[in-house]
C-alpha cells in the first residue's frame, strides 16, 4: 500500500512556512492558463517524460504515461475544478492564489521504493509537491491518486508541521483514492478522462473488527490509520443531513483547521457541524457502520457478502441477560463496538447501557427486505423498540468523550483507556 513519508515533508517545511506568512493582501484574479509550467529542477529530473496540462510523467512508457496522465488529470477536475481544493499547481508558500505561477505536478516512474509503492515529496524552493511511483503501480489509483491526494493535502497547506494531523494524512490520501473510484462526486472528472467507476477496497475487516480502536490510530502494526477513512465518506455522504456537513467537509476541514494550532482534525470537523456536537455526529456514523449505510455507493454490498466473516466478539454473557465488555475490545477515544442481536420473529427489543464513561448509544435496525434503516437513540441510558420478523438489529456503544487533542503516532492514556460498560437486554440475545 501506498503511504506518504510525512517527516520528510516536516523536517523542511517548518522553515518555509515561517519564511513568508499567507496574510498577504488579495490580487485581483487571474484565470490559470490552459496548461501549466513544468520544472525538471523539481525532484530528480530526467530526460524522457510525457506531459499534460497539470502533470508530467518522468521515465513511463508513452501508453502507461499517457494512462497515468489521464487519470490524474481526473482526479484533477474532480478535486480541484468541482471540489474546489487549492490547486496543486500552487506553490505552498505562494503570497496569491490568485495569479500563480502554476507549475506542473511531476511524478518519477521508479523501480522499487524501499517499503511503499508510492512516496510523496515536496520541493523547498518552489514549495511543489512531487511524486514517486513504483512503475508496476503507476496506473494503480490506489496507489497514485492516493499519492496525489498527499500533494493536495500538502498544497492546503494547514495540516503541514502539525504532528497531530500526521496520521490522518493517510486516512484523507485513502479518502481521496475511493472517492476517486466510487463516488458520483468524481463522475464529472472521471467521464471527461474516459475513466471506469470501480469499486471500494474499504477494509471492514479492520473498521469493523476492530472499531473499538481510537477513530484514528496511527500505532505501529496495529493501528487503522489506513483504513479508518469510512468516518471521512460519513462527513462526506452526510446521510443524516447534518447541518455544516457534506460534499465539502474535508477541503473545509482544511480551510477551518485553526493555523499552527496543532489541533486534531476532530476539532475541525466539530466546528463545521454546526447543529450538532462531534459526539453525536461521532456516534451516528458508528450506528451506521452496523450495517455499513454511510452513503457510499458500493460499501455496504461488501459488507453483505463479508459480514459472517468479521469480528463482533466484543461481550461477555454475564447471568440474567446481562453482558459485559471485554476488558481488551473496550471502546477507545471516539472508537465502537458494534454488537448484532438475534432475535426470534417480532420482539419488543429493550436494552440498558450501564457505565461510568461517557457514551454514545444507538439501536441500529434495518430490515432484510427493502434495505431501509433506522436509528433509536438511547435516552437516560436506555432504548426500546418493536423489531418485525423481517428486520435486522445491532447495538453500537460509541465512547464519545470530550474532544482530547492527541497524537495518533503516540497514543495516551486518556485516549487509549476503554469504555467499561453492561449491557442488559429483553426481547433478544447478544
Amino acid at each position: 500500500m501506498a503511504f506518504f513519508k510525512q517527516t520528510i515533508i516536516i523536517a523542511f517545511c517548518h522553515t518555509l512556512v515561517a519564511a513568508t506568512p499567507f496574510g498577504t493582501p488579495v490580487r485581483a484574479a487571474i484565470a490559470p492558463p490552459a496548461s501549466f509550467t513544468s520544472n525538471a529542477k523539481i525532484g530528480p529530473g530526467g530526460i524522457t517524460f510525457t506531459d499534460s496540462a497539470h502533470f508530467r510523467v518522468y521515465g513511463a512508457t508513452s501508453s502507461t504515461a499517457n494512462d497515468t496522465l489521464n487519470m490524474l488529470e481526473s482526479a484533477y477536475s474532480c478535486f480541484v475544478d468541482d471540489l474546489g481544493w487549492r490547486s496543486s499547481g500552487l506553490g505552498f508558500n505562494d503570497d496569491s492564489d490568485a495569479d500563480g505561477p502554476w507549475t506542473k505536478v511531476n511524478v518519477y516512474s521508479v523501480d522499487a521504493l524501499e517499503g511503499a509503492a508510492g512516496v510523496m515529496h515536496s520541493d523547498f524552493d518552489t514549495g511543489m509537491a512531487w511524486l514517486e511511483v513504483v512503475k508496476t503501480y503507476l496506473t494503480v489509483p490506489g496507489v497514485t491518486v492516493h499519492e496525489y491526494g498527499h500533494g493536495l493535502t500538502y498544497h492546503a497547506r494547514t495540516w503541514v508541521d502539525q504532528s497531530r494531523t500526521g496520521a490522518w494524512w493517510e486516512t484523507v490520501a485513502e479518502w481521496f483514492a475511493d472517492t476517486y473510484k466510487t463516488s458520483s462526486l468524481c463522475e464529472n472528472g472521471r467521464s471527461k478522462f474516459g475513466q471506469s467507476t470501480t469499486l471500494t477496497e474499504i477494509n471492514l475487516e479492520k473498521v469493523i473488527g476492530d472499531s473499538f480502536q481510537v477513530i484514528v490510530d496511527g500505532s505501529v502494526n496495529s493501528g487503522n490509520y489506513y483504513e479508518a477513512w469510512p468516518f471521512l465518506s460519513y462527513l462526506t455522504n452526510n446521510p443524516d443531513n447534518f447541518t455544516g456537513l457534506g460534499s465539502n467537509t474535508i477541503r473545509e476541514s482544511f480551510a477551518q483547521y485553526s493555523k499552527g494550532s496543532n489541533e486534531t482534525p476532530l476539532h475541525a470537523f466539530a466546528r463545521l457541524s454546526t447543529s450538532n456536537s462531534i459526539q453525536r455526529v461521532v456516534g451516528r456514523y458508528w450506528a451506521r457502520m452496523a450495517f455499513v449505510d454511510i452513503g457510499h455507493p458500493t460499501a455496504q454490498s461488501v459488507f453483505l457478502e463479508r459480514r459472517k466473516a468479521l469480528n463482533y466478539a466484543n461481550l461477555d454473557s454475564q447471568s440474567n441477560s446481562i453482558y459485559k465488555v471485554k476488558a481488551a475490545r473496550q471502546p477507545r477515544y471516539m472508537g465502537a463496538n458494534i454488537i448484532p442481536l438475534t432475535k426470534s420473529g417480532t420482539a419488543v427489543v429493550t436494552a440498558k447501557i450501564t457505565t461510568g464513561g461517557t457514551c454514545t448509544a444507538t439501536l441500529s435496525v434495518r430490515n432484510t427486505s427493502n434495505g431501509t434503516t433506522r436509528y433509536i437513540d438511547f435516552a437516560n441510558g436506555s432504548a426500546s423498540t418493536s423489531i418485525t420478523a423481517s428486520e435486522e438489529a445491532a447495538i453500537v456503544v460509541a465512547n464519545t468523550p470530550s474532544l482530547i487533542q492527541y497524537d495518533p503516532f503516540s497514543l495516551t492514556s486518556d485516549v487509549n483507556t476503554g469504555l467499561d460498560y453492561t449491557l442488559t437486554l429483553s426481547g433478544a440475545t447478544a
